[in-house]
């Protein structure tokens, strides 16, 4: 037969296809293996309507071979194979596909399996083959034919001999070149890889002899090689497993082969569904966070399947980012692929499997802070940040879904406890959530700001990591409680009596506080007399709606821009230091500027802050000493 050109534009097609569609050319056997499947499935399906079509699995199957000298690879198959026109129409239109033909020929339900529908996969081939041909019998005919093309320029179909049904398929592979290695797609271990990434889970084995090693007859050191045939896939993944066949070993097995942990997860998630998009999840929490977790370099996301098949290696939009550090898979045969089967052509479905999987995350959390809070606490302690940075992330989009998932520690219980169960221990007369921020807690136990919270019976709720108070303020209340900071200049807890201790004092003594104020300039908005403070002389508190913590969060970030809190100088009425600046106001006021220096400084020690000028503080600290 003479050499025919392809048809649909072929030479513009085909080089649209070999070096635009696929991202990466070994994506080529997943391809050829896809179509493989493709010829079993339809031969299995014609099994089932006609009577004469035998059902033999031993004899479904795929087989790979490399001869690296000959610079030859070949996948063949036991499938329904190819008559004369099927390979000139199969192969000779691009785009023309077989599998999608074959579907709406038999009226094949949506459900049925058929994975190649586009009819391009096959042309993946010429991007390491130089040189393909294709060998076909169709079950049930007495002859072959052999397809064979070397590219753009066209193909020829001549007779040919095959004695059982099914096709072969070999690829002359390219040599290699400066920029491309092509040896490695003939390289026995390539192979393997390749297949447990792409097609591990094709329901039919996937055969090739290998090569092994056994020990010469009569030597107890030396070896020689062998060939043995071996099964390279896994055949049934363990997500389309049911749960009763499955043991917690099983899981963490696959959890910890997959994702190279030494360590088990410490839940695991075995989620389906059915309906208008159907698939099937396996999910894991780990139980620490990766090393390049909280880097640049990690990339979160779900492997995505179709039908077994590997699409991506890490779908994105699957995970929302406070969700990230889940870890797993989803399968199904209901996403709409390009034909390069490597993008997502619509991303409807994703959106509803990712609504899906967040929301059943999420309920097993919550399951998991219920019926096992040490598990909860461990998972917390890695992956509290991305939580909370979920609830501040998007203007607090996803406050209200996440905010019961986070946890503070509690000044009273010592130990993490949930806003819920803040508010559920909450006095009659307590307006607000109390919280507290610093670095740790100890830190947070010595602040000068805890004591009238503490006095007055209230929990305080510790806040120690950077987003943590940008996460409540964006939640603003909680069960209609607001949160306030223990460093707010109205905490709402100030009896009578002490309002108008305060105020009868600053009254009494407004030319002192007056000149406290001027004397540290633009460094405080007021000075004020405090009752609240109890054992501590003065204390750093803020009046705006930026705190302290936070100006110490975006200060720190990598910008040029800088933020200042509103902050308030308050003086405990109470203490003997304020007996001493009332003396010095009479008597020494160039001392009183000191004092007031050495007492602001010091409370921006206490917050965590740093001092302006090191130098003129402990010039004014000595001076004071002599």
């Amino acid at each position: 037969m003479a050499m025919q050109e392809f048809k649909s534009e072929s030479k513009r097609l085909l080089d649209m296809m070999i070096n635009s569609i696929y991202t990466h050319k070994e994506i080529f056997m997943r391809e050829l293996i896809s179509n493989a499947n493709d010829a079993l499935d339809k031969l299995y399906y014609k099994s089932l309507s006609d009577e004469n079509i035998s059902f033999e699995s031993d004899k479904f199957y795929i087989r790979i071979s490399a001869d690296k000298e000959r610079r030859l690879l070949t996948i063949s198959d036991t499938g329904i194979g190819m008559d004369k026109d099927e390979l000139c129409e199969n192969l000779g239109t691009i785009a023309k596909s077989g599998s999608l033909a074959f579907k709406n020929e038999n009226e094949l339900k949506d459900d049925v399996d058929i994975i190649g529908q586009f009819g391009v996969g096959f042309y993946a081939a010429f991007m390491v083959a130089d040189h393909v041909s294709v060998l076909s019998k169709k079950f049930g005919s007495d002859e072959a034919y052999l397809w064979h093309s070397s590219g753009a320029d066209g193909f020829e179909i001549t007779e040919a001999k095959k004695a059982e049904a099914g096709t072969e398929i070999t690829l002359s592979i390219k040599k290699n070149t400066d920029d491309e290695n092509y040896d490695e797609f003939l390289e026995e271990y390539r192979i393997k890889s390749l297949i447990k990434k792409y097609s591990d889970y094709i329901k039919y084995p996937i055969k090739m002899l290998t090569t092994k090693k056994k020990l010469k007859e009569g030597s107890e050191n030396e070896y020689e090689d062998y060939k043995e045939d071996e099964t390279l896939n896994s055949m049934i993944p363990i997500w389309k497993k049911s749960k009763s066949e499955l043991s917690k070993e099983d899981y963490n097995n696959y959890y910890k082969e997959r994702f190279f942990d030494f360590e088990d997860p410490i839940k695991t998630i075995h989620t389906s569904a059915e309906g208008l998009i159907s698939y099937n999840a396996l999910m894991y929490i780990p139980s620490h966070a990766p090393y390049d977790y909280y880097t640049k370099e990690y990339k979160k996301g779900l492997a995505l399947y179709s039908n077994g098949v590997l699409i991506m290696d890490k779908c994105e939009d699957l995970l929302p980012d406070y969700f990230g550090f889940v870890r797993g898979l989803v399968d199904s045969s209901d996403l709409s692929l390009n034909i390069s089967r490597e993008i997502l052509q619509h991303d409807r479905q994703l959106k509803t499997i990712a609504s899906n999987i967040k929301k059943k995350i999420k309920s097993e959390l919550e399951l998991m802070l219920k019926n096992d809070r040490k598990n909860y606490e461990k998972l917390y302690g890695a992956f509290s940040r991305p939580l909370k940075f979920g609830i501040y992330d998007n203007f607090g989009a996803e406050k209200d879904f996440l905010k019961d998932l986070i946890m503070f520690y509690s000044s009273s219980e010592k130990k993490n406890v949930t806003l819920s169960e803040y508010v559920s221990r909450m006095g009659e007369g307590q307006k607000y959530i109390y919280y507290a921020t610093g670095e740790n807690t100890d830190a947070i136990d010595r602040l000068p700001q805890t004591e009238s919270v503490r006095e007055a019976g209230y929990e305080i709720l510790y806040l120690t990591e950077d987003v943590d108070e940008f996460a409540l303020k964006i939640l603003a209340s909680y069960d209609d409680k607001e949160f306030k900071s223990v460093s707010s200049s109205d905490l709402g807890i100030e009896n009578d009596d002490n309002s108008k201790a305060e105020n009868d004092t600053k009254e009494q003594n407004k030319d002192l506080f007056e000149f406290l104020k001027k004397s540290l300039e633009a460094k405080v908005s007021d000075v004020k007399a405090s009752a609240r403070l109890k054992s501590h002389p003065v204390c750093i508190s803020s009046a705006g709606e930026l705190s302290l913590e936070m100006e110490k969060v975006l200060n720190a970030m990598p910008t040029d821009q800088k933020v200042k809190a509103e902050r308030v100088l308050e003086i405990n009425i109470a203490h003997p230091i304020f007996e001493k600046l009332k003396s010095l106001y009479e008597n020494d006021r160039d001392t009183l500027s000191k004092y007031a220096d050495v007492l602001y400084n010091s409370a921006l020690l206490i917050e965590g802050l740093s001092i302006e000028d090191p130098v003129a503080f402990s010039n004014n600290l000595c001076d004071i000493i002599k």
